[in-house]
């Protein structure tokens, strides 16, 4: 089906250019003015922005195994409701797709319920214990190619290794979550500092995260193999990431809208407990830096919906992790673009554009034509307040209830079908 949006402008080079977007299934046709074309539904845009649709390489959709705190179904409804057209999808689950027959069990699922484009992680290790790899080169022959123990750093040296020179002649990647055991306390559950001695918590220090990427990246020194950095929140971790990047490594880093926002003195209940944990002025200022300078290519959302009665427990009983698709790009444009920090067109790349490109999605990630009809209208001007009772996502453990916000998603295109508009 053909479908034509009018009275819409699009970015390019830093400028506004009014213009019409023609589309259908497959791809962008053409986008231009003027355009005559029969038999096409036209759509008006009420002159807002259209852009690329968002990419997601980082969120947590809980089934197989956690329905009561997400499902394949609300998970990307509620993407699509934040302008998320593509997610990865981490593989802590239960079961884990640790092997061809546990992936084909989860890809069945993603199939039958999925709003939009969902790539699944597969595992590092059997069932994310460390211990034994899974069957790389099968995985990778049935046509997946991103590795990620998320939840867990793989504590072993010698198993990371194997794990990165099997991923190497397989031409996959290494996407890590990093943490170092040897640094994790009992019961912590925020950083390690002064609001964690002020409130009298078990902290998680940076070493926690950093000692593991360096471990991590002298490996990648080592084997070649592609690697991804999740969720970085350390000064030293960017610090190493442009270090290894400079070496001309195949390396990259993601950080989250909340990692950029906010620090450890936000800290006020269990919504603001993630892993890795909010933590210093200066380490944020560091990952801003990161993204102006790009050394951090990626803006990725860490999505972990919980229970309400999960998150109730308090800060230290309670799980780690928030909600984040329904409030990144608006939380992010309100605070980075509208204050000057960067540009609306760097905020689409590290958004879009850049995890498009690096983890290999062709023809996404970019409003041009011949490239996917994933597309998203965003009205740039309309002011809104964060409610978490309107998120389509089950869970509602944001930090951000409450925040006044600019940049509301008005539709959401998804191989040009229309997958989510504006109540």
């Amino acid at each position: 089906m053909l479908r034509l949006l009018k009275n819409v402008y699009i970015l390019k080079d830093g400028e506004k250019i009014a213009t019409n977007i023609l589309f259908d299934e497959n791809r962008i046709i053409k986008i231009e003015d003027n355009i005559q074309a029969e038999e096409v539904e036209i759509i008006d845009c009420k002159g807002n922005l259209a852009m690329p649709g968002l990419v997601d390489v980082h969120v947590h959709l809980r089934e197989p195994g956690y329905e009561q705190k997400e499902t394949i179904l609300s998970g990307t409804e509620a993407a699509a409701a934040g302008g998320f057209t593509t997610i990865m999808a981490m593989p802590n689950l239960k079961p884990h797709p640790d092997s061809l027959e546990h992936v084909a069990m989860y890809q069945d699922i993603i199939n039958r319920d999925t709003k939009i484009n969902v790539i699944p992680y597969v595992c590092i290790t059997k069932s994310e214990r460390g211990e034994e790899i899974v069957d790389i080169d099968a995985l990778v022959k049935a046509g997946y190619r991103w590795f990620s123990d998320d939840g867990v750093g793989v504590q072993n040296d010698s198993i990371m290794e194997e794990a990165m020179t099997l991923a190497k002649k397989n031409d996959a990647m290494i996407v890590a979550h990093t943490e170092d055991n040897e640094y994790r306390k009992p019961y912590s559950s925020i950083n390690e500092g002064k609001v964690s001695e002020r409130l009298g918590l078990v902290g998680i220090p940076n070493e926690c995260e950093y000692k593991q990427l360096e471990r991590d990246l002298k490996l990648v020194e080592k084997t070649k193999v592609s690697y991804h950095c999740c969720h970085m929140s350390a000064k030293e971790s960017v610090k190493l990431i442009r270090e290894y990047k400079k070496k001309g490594l195949d390396v990259s880093g993601e950080v989250t809208a909340h990692h950029l926002l906010l620090t450890e003195e936000s800290v006020v209940d269990a919504n603001h407990k993630m892993n890795p944990p909010l933590r210093t002025e200066e380490d944020r200022q560091a990952l801003l830096e990161g993204i102006i300078d790009n050394t951090i290519e990626v803006i990725a959302n860490d999505h972990a919906p919980h229970t309400e009665e999960e998150k109730a427990r308090g800060i230290e009983k309670s799980p780690f992790g928030i909600v984040a698709l329904e409030t990144s790009f608006s939380l992010l444009y309100t605070n980075l673009v509208k204050k000057g920090i960067i540009s609306l067109e760097r905020l689409i790349e590290l958004m879009s554009t850049a995890p498009a490109k690096r983890f290999g999605f062709d023809k996404k990630g970019k409003l041009e034509e011949g490239f996917s009809s994933d597309i998203v209208i965003v009205d740039l001007n309309e002011k809104f307040i964060i409610d978490k009772e309107k998120f389509l996502s089950k869970g509602k453990n944001t930090p951000f209830h409450g925040f006044e916000c600019y940049g509301k998603i008005k539709k959401t295109f998804v191989n040009g079908s229309l997958k989510y508009e504006e109540a």
